[in-house]
């Protein structure tokens, strides 16, 4: 056995399906709300300097787990054999994926482009974090590494998300939708390229490629918003995926709100007592 082959077989350890709300995915969710939380206990006020750093780590951590999974899902060894066959379905860029890049991109000089990248990972990555740690039948598999780079990366995206909200940085006010609205869709327009070219090259009729689900090549598979597929003709649909996810990520912005006003309540409260 080479040691390559013995180090696919590590890498596609197996383990049960983990159960939703299961130990193995209540410890997750737990830990990212609470990494979030301590945070913004022991780094209050960060300077731009320190919210790079932390986005470059996580960014590199999100990258080290991501070619880990790229290696499982095309390589397979048999015992005696190894081959390779690329998933093309699990090409990274789908909105769950988007951080790691917001995340490189953030560290460009640019204030402005800067706040807006910290404005989407606070508002729409949250949201995309919090829907896949709520409901995670989609990313359980069998694998224990899988299992383990799904939790770590969705549970980061929460852990920034809070913290950015949490500590001031990205400000908790309506026009911070208005900085990451723009962000989300050019990662949406970079996503139907990628759609239109992997049409266009003939990839479809052997593989499936649908970043964001958004293809009008593939079949609808995205719940609720399949129904908008089926009836609405490209690109009015992926204008209403834009709005409806836009609309999501304004709520949690609201959400910010509503806890930092009642954070806010609570201490003039206790000071006056």
């Amino acid at each position: 056995m080479t040691f390559f082959g013995k180090l696919l077989e590590i890498l596609d350890t197996k383990m049960q399906v983990p159960e939703m709300y299961g130990w193995f995915h209540i410890s997750f969710f737990a830990l990212s709300v609470i990494a979030g939380i301590l945070l913004c206990r022991f780094f209050k006020f960060p300077d731009e300097r320190f919210v790079k750093r932390l986005l470059l780590i996580s960014s590199l951590i999100v990258l080290g787990l991501e070619i880990y999974k790229q290696i499982n899902y095309t390589f397979s060894f048999d015992g005696t054999a190894i081959s390779a066959d690329y998933q093309w379905y699990a090409f990274p860029f789908q909105f769950c994926s988007t951080p790691m890049y917001i995340g490189f991109v953030a560290l460009l000089k640019n204030k402005r482009l800067h706040r807006a990248c910290c404005a989407y990972l606070a508002t729409f990555a949250l949201f995309a974090g919090l829907c896949v740690m709520v409901y995670p039948p989609q990313v359980f598999v069998s694998t224990i590494g899988i299992n383990v780079q799904s939790m770590i990366c969705h549970g980061m995206m929460i852990s920034i998300g809070i913290y950015l909200f949490g500590s001031g940085y990205v400000e908790t006010k309506h026009r911070t939708i208005l900085k990451a609205v723009p962000v989300f869709a050019v990662c949406v327009l970079v996503a139907a390229v990628m759609n239109e070219i992997a049409y266009l090259s003939g990839l479809l009729e052997r593989e499936t490629f649908n970043m964001f689900f958004i293809s009008p090549h593939c079949e609808p598979s995205l719940p609720v918003y399949s129904l908008v597929q089926a009836a609405v003709p490209f690109p009015w649909c992926a204008i209403i995926y834009i709005a409806a996810f836009s609309a999501a990520a304004y709520i949690i912005l609201l959400l910010a709100m509503m806890i930092k006003r009642f954070a806010n309540t609570q201490k003039r409260q206790e000071r006056n007592i």
